[in-house]
């Protein structure tokens, strides 16, 4: 029997989705005499499996296998690389991200304009700018 914690990152979904789907009974679990939720591994097969089916940029699988959940999936738009460095910028969405990987890490993953990537954000420090003056 799995936690609902437990559950969620063995789906790479958040916990506050498996919690909806447990309130809304699209996930059947068992109370424990305290009240908490267990779910059973073979309830999240159909989950698993349906997952399975998904093209690989739109499977949660990759996330399954990387410990970061911030994952931003895009197109590179360019690439630069020189000497040991490499740009890479990803069109995901409205915006553009840019990483500066090693230029080894590109020939190694052979990426190239127009290829559907991942960014994997790890960070900790976050800063806000103010958009708007204050009213």
């Amino acid at each position: 029997m799995l936690t609902p914690r437990e559950a969620a990152r063995l789906l790479g979904i958040s916990y506050p989705t498996i919690k909806q789907w447990i309130l809304s009974g699209s996930l059947q679990t068992v109370k424990t005499p305290g009240g908490h939720h267990r779910i059973t591994e073979s309830s999240l097969k159909p989950f698993l499996e349906k997952d399975q089916q998904k093209q690989p940029a739109e499977s949660r699988e990759r996330y399954r296998r990387v410990s970061g959940r911030n994952q931003l999936v895009g197109k590179v738009v360019s690439i630069r690389v020189e000497g040991l460095l490499a740009e890479v910028v990803l069109a995901i969405q409205n915006t553009h991200v840019t990483a500066i990987i090693t230029a080894s890490a590109v020939r190694e993953l052979q990426l190239k304009k127009g290829d559907t990537a991942a960014a994997l954000i790890k960070s900790t420090d976050v800063m806000i700018e103010r958009l708007e003056d204050p009213a």
